[in-house]
């Protein structure tokens, strides 16, 4: 494949498509940023899709635009795809792909497991689970970022803020990643399918069995919550729960973990910033806010027109496609000033990371807990951390941007 990094971009050949290519997904910046300059409403004939990356439109469409995208079983079945109707009897059911009144009616459930005072609670355990991570390795002098803590760290959370055995979090950890292919880049690597679908019919089984204990005793976690809600007399079914614990996993997991990462390799690529945070850990709760935006854990979005509407000049007809680039958003000019310029202790940074609207992400107070504490462990009890390797693998995952090993020696704290 010709390397769209070394070819120049005009808005006739721009397409993301080019994430396919590893040097572009190592750095889609440039990429989103010849989109936003050359054709900031772009309609992408390679994915049939209008691509839209200037931070304004995309608040609009995230504000504006439906989320009910996911296909049917039925409409799957008439497009010769009915093996992977599993898949999408789960997605239907999942507050993800819904609008008000069903997503309204899901979200009130979940949201009031992760308020941020609950969560704010939860501080002191979030350190010991940390502290334990960072013990099991601190002895060797070096370890894994991905392995040994940014993954297992929202997987042992995630898996209790659920009521599910803390034990389980690799499987859990397992399911969630291939799940989340369909979240980011499903279209792209059919390949995947047969692998997805046997993760999904198998993480449903779990999540069934989950319940049964959980109704044989006094219900826990938000498990325990979705099974117990009621409201006018409606109650969640069974399926409903399954559906939408998965994608609270998933949501808990995936956008952790990838912060973790993208964030310290950030601060490995700007020493000046590492020493700056070392030398005042006030600033971490901006510095983690300047890492959601300067590498987005969640690229891409895709939302549906509700009517025939026009945006940026283009028309854009009722359902049609578009993929909302939060990335791109997130290094407007005309929103963040010096938009490239790693800045931890940059003020009115109201990106876009974890959504807008009705869609954001309820877990977010939960997310930057975990990356507070997570950074704060990490520059007290580790000293000189070096990364171990300058050839990075990204995660073939085109929405969900991490990597798959980030190596790094170090010197244990006294």
């Amino acid at each position: 494949m010709t390397s769209a990094a070394s070819t120049p971009m005009t808005a006739e050949s721009l397409s993301l498509y080019r994430l396919l290519d590893p040097e572009v997904l190592a750095n889609p910046y440039p990429l989103f940023e010849c989109l936003r300059t050359s054709d900031p409403v772009h309609w992408d004939p390679f994915l049939h899709v209008f691509v839209v990356t200037r931070y304004e439109d995309v608040r609009h469409v995230l504000h504006r635009f439906s989320a009910e995208r996911s296909p049917t079983p039925e409409q799957l079945t008439a497009m010769g795809l009915s093996a992977l109707n599993p898949i999408a009897q789960v997605m239907v059911r999942q507050m993800l792909f819904m609008d008000a009144p069903s997503h309204t009616r899901l979200r009130a459930l979940a949201s009031a497991a992760f308020t941020p005072s609950r969560v704010e609670r939860l501080r002191s355990h979030i350190q010991e689970i940390t502290n334990g991570l960072i013990d099991s390795v601190a002895a060797n002098g070096r370890m894994d970022i991905m392995a040994d803590l940014a993954a297992p760290l929202p997987a042992a959370v995630t898996a209790e803020m659920l009521g599910l055995p803390v034990n389980d979090w690799e499987q859990l950890k397992e399911w969630s990643a291939d799940f989340a292919e369909m979240l980011g880049n499903f279209q792209h690597n059919p390949g995947r399918a047969r692998r997805v679908l046997r993760s999904v019919e198998e993480m449903t089984a779990y999540l069934h069995g989950a319940i049964r204990k959980q109704e044989a005793k006094c219900p826990s976690g938000l498990i325990g919550a979705f099974l117990s809600a009621e409201q006018n007399g409606d109650r969640l079914t069974e399926e409903e729960v399954v559906a939408n614990t998965i994608i609270v996993m998933v949501g808990g997991q995936e956008t952790t973990t990838n912060m973790i990462g993208n964030g310290l390799l950030a601060l490995f690529r700007h020493p000046d910033a590492l020493e700056q945070l070392r030398a005042d850990p006030s600033l971490i709760p901006s510095a983690v806010e300047e890492m959601l935006r300067y590498e987005s854990p969640s690229q891409h979005t895709a939302r549906l027109a509700p009517a025939d509407c026009e945006l940026g000049g283009k028309l854009i007809r009722k359902r049609q496609a578009v993929v909302a680039v939060i990335a791109a958003a997130n290094r407007d000019p005309e929103r963040f000033p010096e938009p490239n310029r790693f800045d931890i202790s940059r003020t009115d940074n109201r990106h876009l990371a974890f959504g807008a609207a009705a869609h954001f992400c309820f877990g977010a107070a939960l997310a930057r807990i975990e990356g507070q504490v997570a950074f704060d462990t990490i520059l007290r009890r580790l000293r000189n951390i070096n990364l171990e390797t300058l050839k990075l693998e990204w995660r073939q995952n085109l929405g969900l941007r991490g990597l798959t090993r980030l190596p790094v020696s170090f010197e244990r704290a006294e």
